[in-house]
């Protein structure tokens, strides 16, 4: 065949990757946000999602040989789509898992039905998202493998990445834009139309499917808008100057007219809660600073006690204009409110502005930053070194304010720690029943006797090695965990989904089943790359989260990033190839500098040197990773079991991140690095599939 006969029959399954995988990505995308919407505990979990589509397409690429199965995926989606609707109107609870959760089902009516537990719901999530993914992934697999056959696993690999850059591009105009969930599963569902096949009957389900899937989420939707982290709703509340703002259906914030002569008196004096630390500072306040302004609570009381000048930081921009249109009195419309839409972390890492007073609204968020990790958008505002940074921007006589609602004992102990390791004394606190908060917190010189020396029987708390026990830091940043650990229920569901893609591997085909016994089936060292890079892919997404904003935008950026890494890593590979073991070199030493180089160097870098500090964190060890996977996936006798393998990697990879909750994320850098050198010593012992010392018969043989 010539080389140009060889282009042209590439064209086709060069498009097919190219589409597949945006869908992929899409549909990844889209049941992450949408899914916690309907099944809210899944807010708290979204990189369930995440592993069930590794599983998936893991489990597809293995069955590409098989029977096509693209009839499975119209249906699956729809079952996916079905069920968590019905889901919607029940209230799952959870009395016992050591996270704190706000499983408010506000808008549900009295006389709902309670089912107690969340493994449930969840593992049915896990199981029926994966169900979704697996013909994406057998027709990608299939594709991989002609590429491999006709020319290069490589220039397939190239297609599968340049599909995915494509969908998370798509999907964060889709963010940017506040499109509604329809618009979320259109574009796959219309793209996936074109390669769903040839076959009638598969077409007419495929169509009949769609348009219920399209029909089921745009009546589910109702009025709520959506903002890149949830779905939000403003409901007045009767007989009362005051708006329900409800997220993902419950109850987030309220707001309240506190200042206002005439205003209606409620049966809890919120308002009394929100004045009393700024009374206690006894004096007029300038410059103010609220993290997590909300819809502008915080707002009006600086307002109406005289600040002159008000910081409002909000990371939800539908929040902002939830604020504007329904808060009774309109606090962002005072010239003296200056609103920042980004992340209070980002803020105070940027701001060289002082201020006599910062509140840390009540920013109990109810998602995650990422469908990598289990942190939650808050949880860097709740690190020691956060309240330190916020020390750092208070006037000499300035005062931190930290509100709370404190549900369990612990959290009050860690946020006790945090600002006595900030400021060298127990903040003064006050507890009171205010409906929205019960705890204040206050700290810094405008609280303190600067003269008065801690009193001994405070001096237990203010041990150093104590507080770095109780006090969450951004290696560690877990506030609603009591103490580093993995309980018995994050156990017990790695357990119970391990168990699950087991299950999964093993029903593929009978053939699986025989070479696995036979110690033949597996692909240790894709697997182990699959591992491995799922790990460093976590550390580094919350590491650019922290130091650039944990917001949706730097999410996006940050996977769009990784995967135009890997795609030139690979383009490279393919045509400027690079020593394999030079590039396993270069992965070692950038992993080790990663791991040693501290992120409070790169936060207190100007943002141009932050920016280009940042590019060589992330960018090096994710070059040198893809070299080193691009160099041994060439090699692989069956593309399309070499990617199965990698990706059922990365589900268990998925699962080790909850080790963060005991170590750190920190240490996911050396888990990773203890997974890459198992790689290597298996590449250089010549055991791994496909190396050139196989037969093509043993190497072709089904597994």
């Amino acid at each position: 065949m010539t080389e140009t006969a060889s282009r042209s029959s590439l064209r086709r399954p060069a498009l097919e990757l190219l589409a597949a995988s945006f869908v992929v990505l899409f549909q990844e995308l889209a049941l992450i946000r949408w899914l916690p919407a309907e099944i809210r505990v899944a807010a708290y979990f979204p990189n369930l999602i995440l592993i069930g589509a590794f599983l998936g397409l893991g489990v597809g690429a293995l069955r590409a040989r098989g029977k096509p199965l693209m009839w499975l995926w119209p249906i699956s989606l729809l079952a996916v789509i079905v069920l968590s609707w019905a889901a919607s109107g029940i209230a799952f609870t959870a009395n016992n898992v050591s996270e704190h959760l706000w499983l408010l089902y506000h808008d549900l009516p009295t006389g709902t039905p309670v089912i107690e537990g969340i493994r449930g719901p969840l593992i049915a999530m896990f199981v029926l998202c994966s169900l979704t993914f697996v013909p994406l992934g057998q027709f990608v697999g299939t594709r991989l493998e002609i590429f491999r056959e006709r020319s290069s696993a490589l220039w397939g690999y190239a297609f599968d990445l340049g599909g995915s850059l494509l969908g998370v591009i798509a999907f964060a105009a889709v963010s940017w834009a506040g499109l509604k969930p329809i618009l979320w599963f259109a574009p796959p569902l219309l793209l996936g139309f074109l390669f769903i096949g040839s076959n009638i009957r598969i077409r007419v389900l495929f169509a009949t499917c769609a348009v219920a899937i399209l029909t089921i989420v745009g009546f589910s939707t109702g009025p709520a808008r959506f903002s890149p982290y949830y779905a939000l709703q403003a409901v007045p509340v009767q007989g009362l100057p005051a708006v329900d703002i409800r997220a993902n259906g419950s109850l987030h914030q309220v707001a309240l007219d506190m200042v206002s002569e005439g205003r209606v008196p409620t049966q809890v004096p919120t308002d009394e809660g929100y004045r009393y630390p700024y009374l206690k500072l006894d004096r007029p306040i300038r410059k103010a600073l609220v993290l997590g302004a909300g819809t502008g609570n915080d707002l009006s009381i600086l307002l109406a006690l005289g600040a002159e000048e008000v910081h409002a930081v909000e990371i939800d921009p539908v929040i902002i204009e939830l604020g504007r249109e329904f808060h009774p009195v309109d606090p962002y419309a005072d010239p003296r409110v200056i609103v920042h839409n980004t992340d209070g972390r980002s803020f105070l890492n940027d701001t060289d502005e002082e201020f006599d007073v910062i509140t840390f609204g009540t920013l109990d968020s109810m998602t995650r930053l990422s469908a990598l990790s289990n942190v939650r958008l808050d949880n860097f505002i709740y690190t020691r070194e956060a309240i330190e940074a916020a020390r750092d921007r208070l006037t000499p006589d300035g005062g931190l304010i930290l509100f709370f609602m404190i549900g369990e004992e612990y959290i009050e102990s860690h946020l006790t720690a945090l600002m006595a390791n900030a400021f060298g004394q127990l903040p003064v606190i006050h507890a009171g029943g205010y409906a929205l908060f019960n705890t204040v917190f206050m700290g810094g010189p405008a609280f303190q006797d600067p003269g008065a020396p801690p009193p001994a029987a405070d001096s237990w708390f203010l041990q150093d090695d104590l507080i770095a026990s109780l006090a969450p830091s951004d290696d560690w940043p877990y506030l609603y965990l009591p103490e580093r650990g993995v309980n018995f229920f994050y156990l017990s569901m790695m357990a119970i989904l391990g168990f699950i893609g087991i299950v999964a591997i093993l029903s593929v085909s009978p053939e699986m089943r025989t070479a696995i016994r036979a110690g033949r089936g597996m692909d240790v060292e894709m697997f182990l790359y699959g591992f491995a890079f799922l790990l460093i892919e976590t550390r580094f997404v919350t590491a650019m989260n922290l130091l650039w904003g944990a917001t949706w935008l730097t999410s996006a950026v940050v996977f769009g990033a990784i995967l135009a890494v890997i795609l030139v890593g690979t383009v490279l590979m393919e045509t400027r190839p690079i020593s394999w073991p030079i590039a396993g070199a270069g992965l070692v030493i950038a992993l080790l500098v990663t791991y040693a180089l501290p992120l409070n160097l790169l936060l207190s870098t100007s943002p141009s040197t932050r920016l280009l500090l940042s590019v060589l964190f992330v960018g090096a060890p994710i070059l040198f990773a893809s070299l080193c996977f691009a160099a041994r996936f060439k090699i692989r006798p069956a593309a399309d079991l070499a990617f199965g393998w990698n990706l059922l990697g990365a589900v268990l990879g998925g699962l080790t991140e909850f080790f963060s909750m005991a170590f750190g994320f920190k240490a996911l850098i050396l888990v990773a690095l203890a997974a890459y050198l198992g790689a290597f010593i298996l590449a250089f012992r010549g055991s791994g599939q496909g190396d050139p010392g196989d037969t093509a018969a043993e190497a072709l043989a089904p597994v």
